[in-house]
């Protein structure tokens, strides 16, 4: 393959990476210096204290001072024996003798890169495809073979074309000189890493240390001072060389990218990007469905099967349109709903945007009417036995409380379409629901229709565009008072194509909100409309009048929600406590604190037990849950520890209040559309 011309913007990245580098270099050779003279000075110190008053005293207070310089070296040193080993347990070896047709293609890849072939390969169950390494400081100096990852439910919804562009892309990161810098920039970051966060086995050293001798405890607290010193210093160059690496990386992203169209064109890569964000939110929909089904004692025989039915199945609700048995999703798919005019160049992100990654591609020109179409899957001798195989292996680990059975496939497609169903709302409202809940207005004050308005009007495509206008808007009014906050770190931003700096934030603000509190006025008399339409479709029926009534339903439960779910927000935040060292007093003065909102959480979840509308979704463990909280007043620390079955039940409690609020406010406004949908119908048979 030709060499891949480094852009302006890669080296000027590249240069900026090995500028950062320098500088951790330099600032930690210096404290290294500076630690060995304290460690020189503390040991010669000691041993003249002992040598010059031989008493257990000094002896002690000896030993205590050379260790202080001992323990500020010692963490500096520490990351040299730390391996970032990565786990494997969840990942299944194969070599060419198991699968020769990927392995042929791997070898292909690696030739036409110009890498080399990986030490292993392994799949996983992910949507997604990786090559990796365990590293540690010395991986700097050494060369290491990477291994390959390749994640089934990737393999699942991709093409050979697509799979072959995928994994192009990932070994176009180690098969070109200037890359290496990226991997110095990594570890330079993982050293860093280590030295501010990773410490719990050196703090735990610390603390034993401390409590062999009060005399050493003194010097312990002088090291601790000292590596806070040496922590603020390493803070600040870890934001300079984390922010060079992101930046990097960016560019190592595209120019993989490129690496691969020039393998396979960049038609495969695109189709797959575009595809991966729907391929791994079905996925995830697919393992939350068996996550309900343990209380069944039941699992999947093969969850690829059911993953490409839901991929499929979640596309063709989107209409989207399906080709080689595959989901053909466009970039106008992709940005359908996103009408923010927010361009903030984020700093911290380590991969460029998908759309971002596509307009690069397709800049190359780099195009291939030479493509395999067939599904990668029939790249594997056996994959339904390789599914089977990994499928048991994401089950291993789930505890049953009696036998599992296998739930049969029809059964999961059927299971899934209806609880799909149940739980979205009818078509005919064109997804403006989706994202939005009916605006209050006064009911009394609304005149009938008399103009005859057609449904068709009221939810019409410039209907949704109005809709997720607002939402983008709120989201951009919301992210830019962030920026003007310096709650994020930017300087500058683009906004509907002009440059802001932060001083033109708050104009900007005042602009926007001025913009949105017309289009939510444009929207509300749209939601007035939809009311009037429905309620004439009403008059028409012989159908008990409802309409009403559900609307003031649904106004009462959102005016109440904020208070109800705030109780759960409030003590949530009260709880953080229990993540940090705390001192006892302050735990218990905490705990009293959280008494008050204790019994208002009690007194919503008494409400739900006793309402009717919540009978269907309170299940036998959340139930029992909650009856068992009610019981009494419960204590959850004493003796100076805490009790963790206590805790674990309040959490509990705390999570099932918040979960039944929101599917509360979700059913209370499917009940109105479903109604307003039934009206359609019935007028519809009427005629």
């Amino acid at each position: 393959m030709k060499e891949i011309k480094i852009s302006t913007e890669f080296k000027t990245q590249t240069t900026k990476a090995v500028l950062s580098i320098i500088l951790f270099v330099i600032t930690y050779l210096l404290m290294l210096v500076l630690a060995i003279g304290l460690t020189v000075l503390c040991v010669y110190g000691g041993i003249m204290l002992i040598v010059s008053f031989p008493r257990f005293i000094t002896l002690a207070l000896g030993v205590g001072l050379a260790s202080l310089g001992v323990l500020v070296l010692f963490f500096l040193l520490k990351f040299i024996f730390k391996s970032h080993k990565v786990d494997r347990s969840h990942l299944t070896e194969i070599k060419k003798s198991d699968e020769s047709k990927l392995f042929e293609m791997i070898d292909d890849i690696v030739k036409e890169v110009g890498t080399n072939f990986p030490k292993k390969v392994y799949l996983s169950s992910d949507v997604n495809a990786s090559v990796f390494y365990d590293s540690s400081f010395w991986s700097m100096f050494f060369p290491i073979k990477k291994n390959l990852q390749i994640g089934l439910g990737l393999v699942n919804t991709v093409t050979q074309s697509e799979l072959k562009a995928i994994l192009s892309h990932e070994f176009g990161h180690f098969s070109q000189k200037t890359m290496k810098v990226g991997s110095y920039v990594y570890n330079v970051n993982q050293v860093i890493f280590n030295l501010l966060f990773d410490n719990e086995s050196y703090d735990n050293l610390m603390h034993k240390w401390a409590n062999a001798s009060g005399y050493f405890s003194i010097f312990v607290i002088i090291a601790i001072k000292i590596i806070d010193g040496i922590k603020w210093v390493l803070k600040q160059i870890y934001s300079v060389v984390n922010k060079s690496y992101m930046a990097l990386s960016r560019e190592m992203e595209f120019h993989a990218d490129e690496i691969a169209a020039n393998v396979t064109g960049y038609e495969p890569l695109k189709n797959s990007l575009l595809r991966l964000s729907l391929a791994d939110h079905s996925y995830n929909n697919v393992l939350s469905f068996y996550d309900r089904k343990i209380t069944d004692n039941q699992k999947s025989e093969n969850i690829f099967k059911d993953h490409l039915f839901v991929t499929n199945f979640l596309a063709k609700e989107s209409e989207i349109e399906i080709q080689n048995n595959l989901p053909q999703i466009s970039v106008n798919d992709l940005d359908k709903f996103n009408k923010s005019k927010l361009i903030v160049k984020d700093q911290w992100a380590s991969h460029p945007s998908t759309e971002d990654r596509i307009v690069m591609l397709e800049k190359t020109g780099l195009s291939n009417t030479n493509l395999n179409n067939e599904p990668a899957n029939l790249l594997f001798a056996n994959i339904e036995k390789t599914q089977i195989k990994i499928t048991q292996n994401i089950f291993k680990e789930v505890v049953y409380s009696a036998e599992c059975s296998i739930l049969p496939f029809d059964i999961f497609e059927s299971n899934f379409k209806e609880e799909f169903f149940n739980n979205s709302f009818s078509k005919v409202y064109n997804g403006y629901y989706d994202n939005k809940n009916p605006l209050f207005f006064d009911i009394p004050s609304i005149e009938l229709a008399t103009k005859n308005i057609q449904l068709e009007d009221l939810f019409s495509e410039s209907k949704i565009e109005e809709v997720y206008t607002a939402i983008s808007l709120q989201s951009d009014i919301e992210s830019i008072k962030q920026i003007n906050d310096k709650t994020v770190d930017i300087k500058t931003f683009d906004y509907d194509g002009f440059k802001y700096y932060k001083k033109g934030c708050i104009g900007l603000i005042s602009k926007l909100e001025k913009e949105l509190e017309l289009l939510n006025e444009k929207i509300k008399s749209n939601d007035i409309e939809i009311f009037r339409f429905f309620k004439s479709l009403e008059q028409k029926t012989d159908l008990t009048p409802s309409l009403e009534k559900l609307y003031n339903d649904f106004f009462s439960y959102d005016k109440d929600f904020e208070t109800k779910y705030d109780v759960y927000i409030q003590l949530s935040n009260e709880l953080q406590f229990i993540n940090f060292t705390t001192p006892i007093e302050q735990i218990r003065a905490n705990f009293i604190k959280v008494e008050t909102l204790e019994e208002r959480l009690k007194n919503g979840i008494t409400e739900m037990l006793e309402n009717q509308d919540y009978q269907a979704e309170i299940t036998k463990e959340i139930k029992e849950n909650f009856e068992l909280y009610l019981t009494k007043k419960w204590q959850y620390f004493g003796n100076e520890k805490y009790f963790d079955n206590n805790l674990e039940m309040l959490f509990s409690a705390m999570n099932n209040y918040a979960f039944l609020l929101s599917r509360g406010y979700f059913l209370i406004k499917q009940k109105l559309l479903n109604y307003q949908n039934e009206l359609i119908k019935t007028t519809h048979n009427n005629v």
